[in-house]
């Protein structure tokens, strides 16, 4: 009887293992985008480094896809007749501010840990970023793009704008 429970008690897909970094703290909302990440090498700065890279990966995802809807609903309401391109110019500055060092991302937690039988460190790693502060940051890096042209970049300051406008309206309440 006792064999019985203990093979219960893992359940039909293993034991289930709780990470660090879940939960409401760790989620996107309203005010922040947040990710997380986990690396895992034998080597503990490999291991910190996959988990950055895995953790700033998810917070430019979440970035992009935001901006995408923001821009599609803005110029889909406007019927803008270069949408396609505005849309285009978006996104390139959207993995342009991805891609540079980003003043307002903070680490907001980092463990490490070290398996001494097989060997290998695994790091976890949490990221914020103000939504707001972000988006201030993309609309200066828009203001600075040579490659947008005058008429896209007022577009994509309405575009910022009108994000900035709801961004500031959540956290007030």
């Amino acid at each position: 009887m006792i064999l019985l429970m203990a093979a219960c008690s893992s359940g039909p897909f293993g034991k289930k293992v709780r990470e660090p970094f879940r939960g409401n703290a760790y989620e996107s909302n309203n005010r922040f985008w947040r990710a997380t990440g986990k690396g895992e090498s034998s080597q503990d700065n490999i291991a910190r480094a996959k988990a950055d890279v895995e953790a700033k990966a998810e917070l430019a995802g979440q970035v992009n896809t935001t901006m995408k809807q923001v821009a599609d609903q803005y110029l889909g309401q406007t019927e803008n007749e270069r949408a396609a391109d505005v849309a285009d110019k978006f996104q390139s500055l959207v993995r342009q501010v991805m891609n540079t060092d980003i003043a307002d991302l903070r680490k907001i937690g980092e463990q490490k840990y070290f398996d001494k039988k097989q060997n290998k460190y695994t790091v976890f790693i949490a990221y914020e970023i103000k939504k707001n502060a972000m988006l201030r940051f993309m609309k200066k890096q828009a203001k600075v793009d040579e490659t947008v042209n005058e008429r896209q970049r007022d577009l994509i300051e309405k575009i910022i704008d009108e994000e900035l406008k709801r961004a500031d309206e959540e956290e007030l309440q």
